[in-house]
């Protein structure tokens, strides 16, 4: 790699095939990527084996990654790699620019590109084209048959989304009115860290009044969680640090439900210490009678983090097979500092490597 004009140039030999690996290290954006006038066959997502698709699209949530090939067949120039925002908020400013690299082709030729022959550009999806989006989640799929945890022990159902809390008075806020401020929920909690102790050190050392082990299995209040008018008496949650236990080996099935409070969005939820199964997207609220049938059980795509759809939902199923407290949150940035998050605790098991060790003497305290 090297720098032209401030601009990242990759130099490729035609004919070759590359091996790219796409990481959004982007705070609160969410990415189509593309290169022009070349095809991706994405092969890995998220450090796990993919089926191979072809497509000519990625989008990528921060915290993901995705391994394409890309065969170097086109005629020997420069190409753009392109990557803009994919936004599903509604009448909310965001960073519309286009990032860029270059594939430079290296065709030991005397071709001096130069700045008179500009890089082909590709095609990118409009912002908030969630057609494209949901294409690609739906072309990845594990590479064989998986042997998909059974049965379910932990059947979960946590909505996600924004809300308000009302300012202290005085304090000025920046809401969509002065006297509230936003904040975020799984399940109606704000989910709040610890400021003094890790919750893992006080898992280990039984420390009292840190936590506690009530985060709720199901919404607390049930309601229209896509409509278009929410009650407001639903937009205020509670905050609080609340943990969800999970006895060792115990398979857990999780339904992530976007809300429409404040707003809808595509939240990217990524789980600490476990890959999890993809076993089903969809819009509108999900229902376990009918949308259990679209579940993928032959080779459902392997990731830890998903990007749950806009005004839809997913379903994810993992083992409880790592002890230890375990945060799942939104990667959007923005989100987590304002409470869209909650924690399992996964106590010990009895065999060999099933426990959670302890700290090193030297471990330094928060």
């Amino acid at each position: 790699l090297w720098l032209l004009a401030d601009t990242t140039a990759i130099s490729v030999k035609p004919g070759e095939t590359a091996l790219l690996r796409f990481i959004n290290s982007a705070l609160n954006h969410e990415l189509f990527v593309s290169i022009a006038s070349h095809k991706m066959t994405v092969v890995g997502v998220d450090a796990s084996y993919t089926k191979p698709f072809v497509t000519s699209v990625l989008m990528i949530a921060p915290g993901q990654t995705t391994d394409v090939l890309v065969t170097m067949d086109q005629a020997p120039t420069r190409y753009y790699i392109a990557a803009r925002g994919y936004v599903t908020t509604q009448g909310v400013a965001f960073d519309n620019t286009t990032t860029t690299a270059i594939l430079e082709y290296d065709c030991g030729c005397t071709t001096d590109f130069g700045p008179t022959i500009p890089p082909a550009f590709p095609t990118l999806p409009a912002f908030n084209d969630t057609g494209a989006a949901t294409a690609f989640a739906a072309g990845i799929k594990s590479p064989r048959k998986v042997e998909i945890p059974s049965p379910v022990d932990e059947n979960l159902f946590f909505t996600v989304g924004l809300g308000l809390f009302n300012c202290e008075p005085g304090q000025l806020c920046a809401g969509p009115n002065n006297n509230t401020r936003f904040t975020a929920s799984m399940n109606n909690v704000s989910f709040v860290f610890p400021k003094a102790t890790s919750l893992l050190h006080a898992h280990y050392y039984d420390m009292p009044g840190v936590y506690t082990t009530d985060f709720p299995a199901n919404p607390p209040v049930q309601f229209d969680y896509t409509a278009q008018n929410v009650s407001q008496s639903l937009w205020q949650p509670i905050p609080a640090t609340k943990l969800y236990k999970l006895r060792f080996g115990s398979v857990v099935q999780v339904v992530l439900q976007d809300t429409s409070i404040v707003t809808p969005e595509n939240h990217p939820i990524h789980l600490h210490g476990y890959d999890f199964y993809i076993l089903a997207e969809g819009f509108g609220n999900y229902d376990a009678e009918k949308d259990a049938a679209k579940f993928n059980l032959e080779n459902p795509p392997q990731r830890n983090t998903v990007a749950v759809p806009v005004n839809g939902w997913a379903v994810i199923r993992f083992r409880a097979d790592n002890p230890g407290v375990w945060l799942m949150h939104c990667h959007l940035d923005v989100h987590i500092t304002w409470g869209l998050a909650m924690a399992f605790l996964v106590e010990d098991g009895y065999g060999e490597l099933q426990s959670l060790e302890a700290p090193p003497v030297d471990l330094p305290m928060c």
